[in-house]
């Protein structure tokens, strides 16, 4: 079967020093019981059982506790674990060898396949059945019923500890790079947001003058006004991109109102804005704020033939709250402002963002205004 190393996975910091650590308890728990084999009596069966033993145990255990990325999956372990018990009861009772060691490595594997809830009474079965074998003299050994049980203890003991914490530094290790993959997640998402936000709604204004510039009745002086207004706004959109791309950099609220009228203003709509002159907000909140002013704004110039715009910001007891109304609603005509169907980064996708912080973002058609109104809690 091909391990998880073998494709690719990366094993975690640790792991490869735990292999190494169980690797030699377990050859060295061998080679104790080897020496055992050799201080016997040279039968054939009992050649045959210790070699047998010999060269499919420490296969099997290394098998059974190998840590992450190495280790192998939950069914292939209970199979090693029921030819484990045959590897440590079978020689015991049939051959009658004294190979108690393997009791503790049996106890360990029990205690690491087998749920939490039932694996310590088998373990504790196990570690116990040493010195029961002894009592009733199915098993001969000179060390004595209470040497064999605190042998097999800390044996199981220690090839827990060891495997048990190698697993939680592979799960650690599993979990830094799940933080990282969402860091950078989540720094790919707000790129994107950014982008539809600031030159999603800079270029729908580049388009709109580039067009008044382009039409047939435009005389020489309007269109040159035109183009140079493009220009600048090509420009500073060039400098929100740089913004955008700039590690760790923001815009604060007032920069976006100051935005939000210079692009208005050069789209020919006249713009009142109302800011709080000192307020602190969470970069939560501040964030969320920007982004549904962003969003009014590009629908305003995109569906709206608005010639006036105001943009209040205040906060109160209730809350910070941020109105955007236009007179971009034509009396008896569907509201021109409102939102394309379908955008996914829209006013309809910004209501989630808006509810996770525990606000409420309306927008709609009054009278002959259409109004974006978000309410957020200050803390």
């Amino acid at each position: 079967m091909q391990s998880r190393a073998a494709k690719g996975v990366t094993a975690p910091p640790g792991a490869r020093v735990a292999l190494g650590a169980l690797a030699v308890v377990v050859i060295g728990s061998l080679g104790l019981v080897a020496l055992d084999v050799a201080a016997s009596p040279f039968h054939r069966r009992t050649v045959t059982a210790g070699l047998t033993v010999l060269v499919l145990t420490p296969a099997v255990l290394l098998g059974q506790y190998a840590p992450p990325p190495y280790r192998l999956p939950y069914r292939w372990r209970w199979g090693l674990l029921l030819v484990q018990a045959l590897l440590t009861y079978v020689p015991l009772v049939v051959f009658q060898h004294r190979w108690l060691t393997l009791l503790g490595f049996l106890a360990g594997a029990v205690m690491l396949t087998l749920p939490p809830a039932n694996s310590v009474p088998v373990a504790l079965a196990v570690v116990a059945s040493g010195p029961l074998l002894i009592r009733t003299g199915v098993v001969e050994s000179s060390r004595g019923s209470l040497v064999a049980l605190l042998s097999a203890a800390i044996t199981a003991s220690t090839v827990f500890a060891v495997t048990h914490l190698a697993l939680l530094c592979s799960r650690l290790y599993g979990s830094k790079e799940q933080t990282a993959r969402l860091a950078e997640q989540r720094a790919q998402a707000r790129m994107r947001q950014d982008l539809h936000d600031l030159v999603g709604s800079s270029l729908v204004a580049i388009a709109m003058r580039a067009e008044n510039a382009l039409r047939a009745d435009a005389s020489a002086e309007s269109a040159g006004t035109a183009l140079t207004e493009v220009v600048e706004l090509a420009r500073r959109t060039q400098e929100d991109v740089r913004l955008i791309s700039g590690a760790g950099a923001t815009r604060s609220l007032a920069d976006e109102f100051a935005r939000a009228q210079r692009l208005l203003t050069t789209s020919g709509i006249g713009v009142r804005a109302s800011l709080p002159p000192r307020l602190e907000l969470d970069d939560a909140v501040t964030g969320c704020l920007r982004s549904v002013l962003h969003e009014a704004v590009g629908n305003l110039l995109e569906h709206s033939r608005a010639t006036f715009c105001e943009i209040e910001l205040r906060a109160d007891e209730d809350g910070v709250r941020l109105i955007v109304r236009n007179d971009g609603v034509a009396a008896g005509a569907a509201p021109a402002s409102a939102p394309a169907a379908g955008r996914g980064t829209g006013l309809a996708g910004l209501r989630g963002r808006v509810v996770a912080l525990g606000g409420t973002l309306h927008s709609g058609p009054e009278g002959r205004e259409f109004r974006v109104a978000a309410v957020l809690p200050l803390g």
